[in-house]
């Protein structure tokens, strides 16, 4: 799936809980109980994202050109919408990462549901998971 299909699906999704605030803020945490666990070793302050109110961690790896990223966070909220990221660039090409017009955010109505400072944390996010897209490209660039 593309990065839009993608965020297609979660605009889908997120259509059925028609607005409704607890509802949505339920679902956002049950994405997070489905993602899958991050091993503890990566658990350590080198892969913290920086900008966020909660703890976040998160790794990537390069397999076949694509990007591939194991993620946690010590809140339940925080935890679902990194999830969604994850799902959202999992097993893209760094380029495409890099290139991504990530409009689901508004076509959900986030900025309803999460305040300043997790808008601030999920900005972070994105820009981590760019980051690596961004480390991994000239990487590979470098090597060719």
């Amino acid at each position: 799936m593309t990065i839009s299909q993608t965020q297609d699906e979660i605009i889908n999704e997120f259509s059925l809980l028609d607005g409704d605030m607890e509802m949505t803020v339920f679902y956002i945490m049950e994405l997070g109980q489905k993602l899958s666990d991050m091993k503890e070793a990566y658990k350590t302050e080198d892969n913290i994202v920086k900008g966020c109110q909660s703890k976040v961690w998160m790794v990537a790896n390069l397999k076949n050109g694509n990007l591939y990223f194991e993620a946690d966070s010590n809140t339940a909220i925080t935890k679902g919408l990194v999830s969604l990221l994850v799902r959202i660039f999992n097993g893209q090409s760094p380029e495409d990462i890099l290139n991504a017009d990530l409009y689901f955010m508004s076509k959900i109505g986030m900025e309803r549901f999460i305040g300043t400072q997790r808008s601030n944390g999920f900005a972070s996010m994105i820009k981590q998971m760019k980051l690596y897209a961004l480390a991994y490209k000239t990487k590979k660039e470098m090597t060719s």
